[in-house]
């Protein structure tokens, strides 16, 4: 007979070992050791069995076996200490309490999925992870955050492999109650609800759960409520599992009823109301609409004053370089919302503006969530140096007339949470050498610090772990689907002392999971080598609706079911993070193959890397920027092949040739059984890759380059009844009124021979027509440096500003400027005139560019 519910039964704990409850419910359990230990010493295979999670440990473990640990001294001494450790990791100075100057108060962080734990499935892939180890660092750093998600009652998918290779997904419910989660509820005890106002006369409403993640707060929207419909109640009921309007509802809820979320949750418990706003991609876009209802219909702010102020408290992340990974709805759809109520005071159609397609190129019937993020967020950036490059190409239509490189979009390139990722073994080897248990920012290059024969054995005794895991999972997989039997090979899969290569990640096609297999008979060849063989352990889910990414799995599956192969090559089914910490540190290489440049950052590989594994990759995300030629190799990109199949075809051939005269060569040529040389490239892997590839490192900059900026902007704009936001408007909505007139006349230059020579100075004088604005309105600026070829000036070239000369001459001002030359080789220049204010991050800020002829 099957549950038409299940829920968590508490257990009642002794007053000794009353701290576990706390202990139990702050998910720093998930990256201390210590109290991860402490929870598995209670009954290490019950531990194993529920998932590793305290909460169900509590409700599991039964209340004899806690009356017993009660009058255990010796554990509830070690529950004191730990709930002591908490305690002062949450309430001492960390890095940002001692940042000098002014700083945000307090910083919303919008994301979609949240990765934090295997036992909270709450995250896909890489962008869910990422905003986990994003709330991890900023607790771990003390950044005053709270995370704003969404609370999936069936998560993503759990996956499973069938006996035909397909893809199978299955939703089980989750109890919040029993992962540690609390309801956010008003004084009087009843839980508190945000309501949204929907088309049709229908309210959806949410109640809010929050996850501790150390010093941070995760509240996460549940519509699962009886103040619901049926239908309503399912909006939260997967991750990105519907499209049309149960998507789109998800997304208002995230972004409109986060804010409310974030506006009772600072009610309820006196914390400051948010001075920044941080959406992780554009899915959370509606928040910015909603602040702007806010400032218009509480402070009597104009859609332009509501907006600039919006735009200035925003930091935007994309994630994606490709356009399928964004989310488009119907313009119809959206401008329905807009005039629903929802958005009291703002103006649906300026709204609607906001995310249209109304760019060449684009489909002006589409509401793009991205060019909604970009144009109400104005500090935007990218997710490494190149992803920052692409996503300038990209959405460079929404700033015409710009140069590519001048987008205002920056990067700031992901890092990964080394607590969290870093295996318990790498952690006792760096404590016991350095003292500190994280292993990051060490030279790890001194073999009289680690030994050879240490760090290799604690490499093979990870490997060991990833082989039984391997075993242990298949067998279960096989079980599943099966007879029942298992195979004798199945019990010997995969070989601990073989060269081992690891490649997880979600599944679309331009990841090219399958690029391995392109040439199967070579593949075969690696994978057997009676001397010196390879194995590749291989991971991953394909969205529910992405048949194409099921025909990828499928298509290794069967490939590695092959008789002469199997063993050697072995997907692991449902890959998450519970897997990829056993996985990563088991691997000895780690292998990404997108096509360049679609990899916005991909950070299992820096996962591996804090591991000792060497990665193999492509140069794309941030291995375009990190790769040194001694932490890996990287495989050349077929740029100048005529098609994808050409291009497929050589990038495959440079993988299998440096696996076989590269990678194994150096692996096993041993001395003393030891690979000295391949033990060179993971000594400095780990020290050059663990001073950046760093989520402490990526926190840190996001404070000082965009939270802080953000809010000193904030501030400026909110100072004196918004003076400054009210002024930025109306320059704003002044100099795009007049900039179409506006025109650089003629421009004359002097004091240069025909042949010029360094130490010669260029006069330049610009006759500009402002069409009514003033001089200090506008920048008028000489652009000058190398030119090219096309007689184009050089990415490195220099801006250097020209002055006004004297009053404007039948409506024509003067700007002059001298510049000594110093640039030797082909040298030009340019002139344009942008728009200027203090309050803008960029002087193309507002896509208003006018060029000399």
């Amino acid at each position: 007979m099957k549950a038409i519910r299940t829920f968590t039964v508490r257990p009642v704990l002794a007053p000794s070992l009353a701290p576990l409850d706390r202990l139990a419910s702050n998910w720093r359990w998930s990256w201390s050791r210590a109290t991860h230990a402490l929870f598995a010493s209670m009954d290490p295979d019950l531990w194993e069995e529920i998932g590793e999670n305290p909460s169900r440990m509590l409700g599991a473990l039964g209340q004899t076996r806690l009356d017993q640990l009660a009058a255990d001294d010796r554990f509830v001494a070690r529950v004191r200490a730990e709930d002591e450790r908490l305690e002062a990791y949450l309430t001492g100075e960390r890095w940002y309490q001692r940042l000098e100057g002014a700083k945000p108060a307090h910083i919303a962080y919008f994301s979609p999925e949240f990765g934090v734990d295997g036992s909270l499935p709450q995250y896909s892939g890489g962008l869910g992870i990422l905003a986990g180890d994003h709330l991890k660092s900023s607790s771990d750093l003390g950044v005053p955050l709270t995370g704003v998600g969404l609370f999936y009652r069936a998560g993503y998918f759990r996956q499973s492999i069938g006996d035909d290779g397909w893809q199978r997904e299955a939703y089980p419910l989750l109890d919040p109650y029993g992962l540690g989660l609390t309801l956010l509820r008003e004084p009087d005890g009843a839980p508190i609800e945000i309501a949204l106002d929907l088309p049709g006369a229908r309210t959806l409403h949410a109640r809010v759960w929050i996850a501790d993640i150390g010093r941070i707060p995760l509240l996460l929207l549940d519509s699962e409520t009886p103040s619901n419909t049926e239908e309503l109640r399912r909006v939260t009921d997967r991750l990105y599992g519907g499209g049309g309007e149960h998507r789109l509802l998800q997304e208002l809820l995230l972004g409109v009823g986060g804010v409310r979320a974030v506006r009772a949750f600072s009610a309820a418990t006196g914390r400051p109301a948010p001075d920044v706003f941080h959406t992780n991609e554009g899915h959370a876009g509606f928040q910015g609409l909603e602040r702007m209802s806010e400032f218009i219909t509480a402070d009597g702010l104009s859609f332009g004053e509501a907006l600039a102020q919006v735009r200035a408290s925003t930091v935007f992340t994309t994630h994606t370089p490709v356009a399928a990974g964004i989310d488009r709805f119907p313009r119809d759809l959206i401008a329905s919302f807009l005039t629903s109520g929802l958005f009291r005071g703002l103006d649906p159609v300026r709204a609607l503006e906001l995310g249209l397609e109304s760019y060449e190129g684009g489909d002006p019937g589409v509401f793009n969530m991205a060019v909604l993020g970009l144009h109400l967020g104005q500090h935007a950036n990218g997710v490494s140096l190149l992803h920052g490059e692409v996503s300038r190409g990209m959405f460079g239509q929404l700033w015409p007339g710009v140069d590519t490189d001048e987008v205002p979009i920056t990067s700031i390139t992901n890092g990964v949470h080394g607590p969290t990722w870093i295996h318990p073994a790498i952690k006792a080897l760096s404590e016991r050498a350095f003292g500190d248990a994280y292993a990051t920012e060490h030279d790890w290059s001194d073999a009289r610090v680690v030994s050879d024969e240490e760090l290799w054995g604690v490499r093979g005794a990870m490997k060991d772990e990833l082989v039984a895991e391997a075993r242990r999972r298949m067998t279960a997989s096989v079980s599943a689907t099966g007879s029942g039997v298992v195979p004798s090979w199945v019990q010997n899969l995969l070989d601990p002392d073989v060269l081992t290569i690891g490649f997880a990640r979600r599944v679309p096609t331009y990841k090219r999971l399958t690029l391995m297999l392109r040439d199967p008979e070579r593949l075969t060849k690696l994978l057997t080598d009676p001397e010196r063989p390879v194995q590749i352990v291989v991971g991953g889910k394909s969205h529910p609706a992405d048949d194409s990414g099921k025909i990828l799995i499928q298509q290794l599956v069967r490939f590695s079911q092959g008789k002469e192969v199997r063993g050697r090559i072995v997907f692991l089914p449902n890959y998450d993070i519970t897997l990829a910490k056993i996985l990563y540190p088991g691997c000895d290489v780690w292998l990404n193959n997108p096509l360049r440049p679609l990899e916005a950052c991909g950070t299992s590989g820096m996962k591996a890397a804090l591991n000792g594994a060497l990665n193999l990759s492509i140069l794309d995300g941030w291995w375009d920027e990190w790769y040194d030629g001694e932490n890996g190799w990287a495989i050349p990109t077929a740029d100048t092949a005529s098609n994808d199949e050409e291009r497929d075809d050589a990038e495959a051939a440079a993988l299998y040739d440096l696996i076989e005269h590269q990678l194994v060569p150096t692996f096993y040529e041993r001395e003393g059984g030891i690979p000295k040389r391949w033990l060179g490239m993971v000594r400095h892997t780990m020290t050059e890759l663990g001073k950046k590839a760093t989520s402490d490192r990526m926190v840190r900059d996001y404070v000082t380059r965009l939270y802080v900026p953000a809010a000193e902007h904030d501030v400026a704009l909110r100072a004196d009844g918004f003076a400054e936001a009210k002024e930025l408007a109306a320059f704003v909505a002044r100099v795009r009124a007049a900039w179409p007139k506006v025109h650089i006349e003629n421009v004359d230059s002097s004091g240069i021979p025909q042949q010029a020579q360094a130490g010669d100075v260029l006069e330049v004088r610009a006759a500009v027509r402002l069409d009514g604005l003033a001089a200090d309105d506008v920048a008028v600026e000489l652009a000058y440096g190398r030119t090219d070829e096309n007689d184009a000036l050089a990415h490195d070239r220099v801006v250097h500003r020209l002055r006004p000369a004297g009053p404007a001459l039948d409506g024509v001002t003067t700007f002059t400027g001298t510049l000594p030359l110093t640039v030797t080789g082909t040298f030009g220049y340019s002139v344009r005139a942008v728009p200027t204010h203090p309050l803008l991050v960029s002087p193309v800020e507002l896509g208003l560019v006018t060029y000399a002829s």
